[in-house]
């Protein structure tokens, strides 16, 4: 059974829609982006999943179960929500009992809340942070705790609104790996939204692409820049190195890859 499953979802705001037939499933395990240009629906498609917005028609489920009835809280156990901006989520004094605000709204007992709260912290690497205020924390350490603290939670999906957003080239690749970890590791099931297609290449297993509101691609990274399809028509642009690698006939993700595939080919041609 699909995690979740979009059954022709809409939502429209002011009689305006936003998003119009959405029509797919998030599978156990899966690493999922969303991606299109700005006011493609993203967001929208997100808050959805996540029951911070109702569809206007159409249906979600998790599990199987709609979740029309429900709100965001019930599914906190489920679905990790980490939201663009960090500072819309610090409610606590401290890191520690920042992440431990979801547990304790559960009523665990204290010796899980902190078992739960430290391995959460070890797995976003803020262990050493756990007595810091939070609101002094550097803004790739936010979006780290916001992590941490849907993580509290023991949620089966993460899903991340722009998590890398604003982040310098250390912090973001420090983020991505804590999320291709715990999803190779941890068999959590990863859902982003990014504009940076060099990370979609790199590290999705699976690509949607919206449009206008509509799903106009559901497939493999790998297809969507393999150079035959034009997507620049939806707002998006060929991640670098594929795009070089396509003109030369090298698959490549990353520039490591590329300079990689080049001596490589060198090498067979020498």
């Amino acid at each position: 059974m699909a995690l979740l499953s979009c059954n022709n979802a809409a939502f429209a705001y002011d009689g305006r829609k936003v998003v119009s037939n959405l029509n797919f499933t998030v599978e156990p395990g899966d690493y999922l982006c969303i991606v299109g240009e700005n006011g493609a629906g993203k967001s929208t498609t997100l808050n959805i999943l996540t029951g911070y917005l109702p569809p206007t028609s159409g249906q979600v489920l998790v599990d199987g179960t709609d979740i029309a009835a429900m709100e965001p809280a019930d599914l906190a156990d489920k679905i990790g929500y980490v939201f663009q901006n960090p500072d819309l989520q610090i409610l606590e004094d401290t890191v520690f009992d920042e992440v431990a605000y979801g547990p304790r709204a559960k009523k665990l007992s204290e010796d899980k809340v902190k078992r739960q709260v430290e391995t959460a912290l070890a797995a976003t690497g803020l262990t050493d942070l756990a007595d810091a205020y939070p609101r002094l924390l550097s803004f790739g350490q936010k979006r780290r705790l916001g992590v941490a603290a849907a993580l509290a939670l023991n949620p089966r999906t993460l899903i991340l609104d722009e998590i890398t957003n604003g982040q310098d080239a250390v912090e973001k690749e420090r983020m991505m790996s804590y999320l291709k970890a715990l999803n190779e590791e941890n068999g959590i099931t990863v859902v982003l939204i990014s504009h940076d297609m060099d990370t979609v290449r790199r590290y999705a297993q699976r690509t949607i692409v919206l449009h206008n509101g509509h799903l106009v691609f559901d497939g493999t990274p790998a297809k969507l820049f393999d150079g035959s399809i034009n997507v620049e028509r939806w707002g998006l642009r060929c991640p670098t190195a594929t795009a070089v690698g396509n003109a030369l006939g090298i698959t490549a993700t990353s520039p490591e890859d590329f300079c990689s595939s080049i001596s490589m080919k060198g090498e067979r041609q020498a």
